[in-house]
């Protein structure tokens, strides 16, 4: 199922992006959040990635402000919801979230988890889609390894999955699949939520080492392996500054061995951990 057109050889494709979840819900956080978006683009973090889900659009509002006058210099990534997935349900849905980023095209598609629609109907959708320029390649998120092989179409462009030190489940089979296939890898919460991962001290032991945060370690890990990409949220700009700098971070195999001791990888086939 390798890609035919693989969006990894675009120069804005950073292996290290920015995500936008929980973006664009309380207004008076708005400043702030374009700012960090901002400051992320010009550190380096040029993709960006967002939803029509998140604050029900908000946070592509967020992200269309952030990317005005820059647009050429982002790539940009958003999801359709799977009750928006249908024939009729997906142009509708595009054109609503052009308008919110204020833009003419989208850079990457995906469907944000499989739904009520026949993912052959969703990919008719997608691709007359890109046949009109609206979208330059369309993915898929929260599919395991039967879903990719149900869907089976090599003009999927990435699958984006949860993934972390805690949640190493898709390196049993999903992962080593997908980069054999040429299909890239995005990990959503790579620090995990709400932070809990960041305070264990095997990765504070390591972050000790280099200099450097556990934030950032868990960022260099998840990047670790060819073909993934890793989408943090950050709006605090010291946050922003040390999640782009991790771009820069090699781990060494003691660093490596540490985190499989604590981290241990499986050992068997895992359900696919979903938030």
């Amino acid at each position: 199922m390798t890609t035919s057109t693989p969006f990894s050889a675009d120069p804005r494709v950073s292996t290290i992006g920015q995500g936008t979840w929980y973006m664009g819900e309380d207004p008076a956080q708005r400043a702030a959040e374009v700012a960090a978006l901002q400051h992320g683009i010009e550190l380096g973090m040029t993709l960006v990635d967002t939803a029509e889900m998140y604050a029900e659009g908000g946070a592509e509002e967020v992200v269309g402000q952030a990317i005005a006058g820059r647009r050429d210099q982002v790539f940009l990534v958003s999801k359709v919801y799977p009750h928006n997935a249908s024939q009729r349900g997906v142009p509708t849905a595009c054109e609503r979230s052009l308008k919110r980023l204020d833009t003419d095209c989208i850079d990457l598609y995906l469907l944000h988890w499989r739904g009520q629609y026949p993912l052959e109907e969703t990919v008719e959708a997608f691709e007359r889609l890109r046949e009109q320029g609206k979208i330059r390649h369309w993915g898929v998120s929260n599919f395991d390894l039967a879903d990719l092989h149900e869907l089976d179409n090599t003009n999927c462009a990435t699958n984006q999955v949860l993934y972390n030190p805690a949640e190493r489940g898709i390196e049993f089979d999903l992962l080593p699949w997908s980069q054999a296939q040429g299909l890239a890898t995005m990990a959503y919460c790579p620090l995990a939520q709400a932070g809990r991962l960041l305070r264990h001290p095997v990765l504070a032991q390591v972050a000790e080492r280099h200099g450097v945060t556990a934030a950032q370690v868990c960022l260099a890990w998840v990047t670790r392996e060819p073909g993934v990409i890793a989408i943090p949220k950050a709006v605090n700009p010291m946050h922003v500054r040390l999640n782009a700098a991790a771009q820069g971070l090699v781990l060494a195999e003691q660093d490596l061995l540490a985190i499989d001791a604590a981290f241990p990888a499986p050992t068997r086939k895992q359900r696919l951990a979903m938030v």
